[in-house]
């Protein structure tokens, strides 16, 4: 079985226990200001990012205080208005005036401040307080952080364990109180493995040859057959849909009928096929740009085409093309950067490290599409928009 197909399939089956676990405890934090190490990215930016940043962030226009609290060498310099002061202090809470403003009973020297209607909870002041004597290390954004191998955590029972993404799973259920449900039976697992890969309740076919078979390989095999189906493509097709904003009609006011369908059917087959995500991106990207490009390269591209068009009449055809664009930006950002940068449309984001240059550094990319912004209003409309690709029965066999 594919590696990430099996990695993805424990994955999910982990995020099903955790959430069905039973508890020790009546009362959970799943952001748990116990842990041995608190994560700048995972538990303080967070924090920061939704009560400071609006402040103390990116946004140059509207930074109170000279202060940046999103860079250590910012939040680790004298105030501007108090030289003898230190926003934080590396490894001295009690020094740090960010704790003190968060602590403080004085109103006007509360943070956030009281008009703000923001107020951190006592954990999440303890988790700051505790970043801080820990040493106050900062990380880059998660976004541009490479995946790296951890080792693998001490759980307190090992006998329970069957893969490594388990000591994950239950040194976590540790953590939270929580213990492990028991094992699910067949029949309830061979249910959630069809759910998870095809969308669908397993069929009384596939019920019986799984209940029937007994060997060590049982499991591993349906799974297989349950990759095997074209539903599984139909599956992993629907989030994708969602992602690249697929649509069956225009959008806007008219929201007239267009064949977009052969992209739909493309990614579904890329998917059956197993394509590699590398290849899945840029064909989709860039398709169009590789050398001698095939039809099925070029029907890729329609991701970045299936932004909403507009049928209105008296429209102001380059101010729908700029506005397809800037859709196909920030889809791009959201899809595959795992980031939304379209704040940066206007100001330089508040809370993510994306300037409005670097914006419009990725939409001039973007702003090369050979499309018009308007083609006629809804009396004239036709099922797709120039460039047009003509899909034939004989492109369909290949």
């Amino acid at each position: 079985m594919n590696l990430i197909i099996r990695t993805w399939i424990s994955t999910l089956l982990g995020i099903s226990l955790i959430y069905g676990c039973s508890s020790d405890k009546g009362n959970v934090n799943l952001v748990n200001a116990s842990a041995d190490q608190i994560s700048y990215n995972f538990h303080v930016r967070p924090i920061l990012s939704d009560n400071c940043f609006a402040c103390h962030g990116p946004d140059e226009n509207k930074r109170e205080a000279g202060l940046r609290l999103d860079m250590a060498e910012s939040a680790f310099a004298a105030l501007k208005e108090n030289p003898g002061a230190h926003a934080i202090v590396p490894g001295k809470p009690a020094d740090s005036e960010v704790v003190k403003r968060l602590e403080t009973t004085d109103e006007p020297e509360m943070m956030p401040p009281p008009e703000s209607n923001l107020k951190l909870t006592a954990e999440e002041v303890a988790i700051i307080k505790k970043w801080i004597k820990q040493g106050a290390e900062y990380q880059p954004h998660w976004a541009f952080v490479p995946p790296v191998k951890s080792d693998l955590p001490k759980v307190s029972d090992a006998d329970w364990v069957q893969h490594d993404i388990d000591h994950f799973i239950l040194a976590r259920l540790d953590q939270l109180g929580l213990k492990p449900n028991p094992v699910a039976d067949k029949m309830h697992l061979l249910k959630r493995l069809s759910i998870d890969l095809t969308g669908l309740p397993p069929g009384l076919e596939l019920m019986q040859a799984y209940r029937e078979d007994e060997s060590p390989e049982a499991t591993e095999k349906i799974i297989d057959r349950l990759l095997e189906s074209p539903a599984f493509g139909e599956r992993m097709a629907v989030l994708w849909m969602d992602i690249s904003r697929y649509s069956d009609s225009y959008g806007y006011q008219d929201d007239n009928i267009r064949t977009q369908w052969p992209y739909r059917d493309w990614v579904i087959h890329a998917f059956n096929e197993n394509m590699p995500y590398d290849q899945f991106i840029t064909w989709q990207l860039a398709g169009d740009l590789l050398p001698d490009p095939s039809k099925e390269q070029i029907l890729a591209t329609a991701f970045n085409r299936n932004h909403k068009y507009t049928e209105e009449g008296g429209v102001i055809p380059e101010e729908y093309r700029v506005e397809y664009n800037v859709d196909k930006t920030n889809t791009f950002s959201k899809a595959i950067l795992g980031m939304t940068v379209e704040c940066a449309q206007c100001h330089d984001h508040k809370y993510d490290p994306i300037s409005q240059e670097n914006y419009f550094q990725m939409y001039a990319f973007f702003n090369n599409t050979p499309e018009k912004g308007y083609e006629g209003d809804v009396s004239i409309s036709k099922p797709a928009k120039h460039p047009i690709m003509w899909v034939e029965h004989d492109d369909l066999d290949g």
